[in-house]
């Protein structure tokens, strides 16, 4: 059953509209969740929002949102002043611009969400921005109120729909020339470099959503279902990895790598 769509629109490129849905591509709602527990109660624990200075519990209709201007110096804002900012992109996605989608790096992007069309009379000009931007190898950039604020997003075509990308705030993403510009890019040996790429060719697969498990949940859901049965189970705790010496020879660990992956794939 496909989730429930949590956002309708209008997708809008110049005169051309079209009504849309979208959901969010990704979920966490499999992962194991815990509650805070009093372990003598075995009662909820809840958390409340206190005055900081009376210690006194604040009600929700209470509550507004403040900018600290000042020491104990606010601007104060209601929740609809907020809404109120980024009315006109709450309900349509106006593409603005387009870009080369090959420009946007991957660390720009946040969270992706399936956009498709909500009727089958939008259907054909869904399609044709869709198409437009697949053949031209172009995004298209819009601004959207997400997630209580106003962002830039990105849309990519993607199978019969298009991603909506949320795009990361510009004072959000650091710039990596200020870690990289001690690292020399040409300090490498051409013969570690040969072993090397032998080495990533024999560990080279086709991706599959597997490789991005969690390993960590599958063991608590075992518990879990242990627990309820009520059968106690004791696992043996992995030996800490034995310790070396930092300085290594690179490529005689290379050679042992590849003769290691060998032997794996001959048995």
């Amino acid at each position: 059953m496909a989730p429930r769509v949590f956002w309708k629109g209008y997708l809008k490129l110049s005169l051309v509209t079209c009504r849309v849905t979208m959901t969010p591509a990704v979920s966490e709602g499999g992962k194991v969740r815990f509650h805070n527990l009093n372990s003598r109660t075995k009662n909820r624990v809840l958390s409340r929002y206190v005055d900081a200075v009376t210690g006194k519990p604040v009600e929700e209709e209470d509550q507004v949102k403040g900018y600290e201007r000042g020491e104990d110096d606010y601007v104060l804002f209601e929740d609809e002043e907020l809404e109120d900012v980024g009315l006109e992109s709450t309900r349509t996605i106006d593409i603005e611009t387009f870009v080369p989608a090959s420009d946007i790096g991957w660390i720009w992007y946040d969270r992706p969400h399936f956009l498709a069309p909500d009727d089958k009379v939008g259907e054909e000009a869904f399609s044709v921005i869709r198409e437009a931007m697949r053949v031209t190898g172009t995004a298209g950039i819009a601004r959207l109120v997400m997630y209580r604020r106003e962002r830039a997003v990105m849309l990519v075509p993607h199978d019969k729909g298009i991603v909506v990308w949320t795009l990361r705030y510009g004072d959000e993403v650091r710039d990596p020339a200020l870690y990289y510009e001690t690292v020399d890019p040409a300090k490498h040996d051409a013969r570690h470099l040969t072993l090397m790429k032998k080495l990533i060719a024999e560990r080279t697969e086709d991706w599959t959503p597997d490789m991005a498990d969690d390993p960590v949940q599958e063991r608590l859901l075992d518990i879990i279902d242990s627990r309820k049965k009520k059968r106690k189970t004791q696992k043996k705790a992995t030996p800490p990895p034995e310790r070396r010496d930092n300085v290594i020879d690179i490529m005689s660990a290379l050679k042992k790598s590849l003769e290691g992956e060998r032997k794996g794939k001959g048995r």
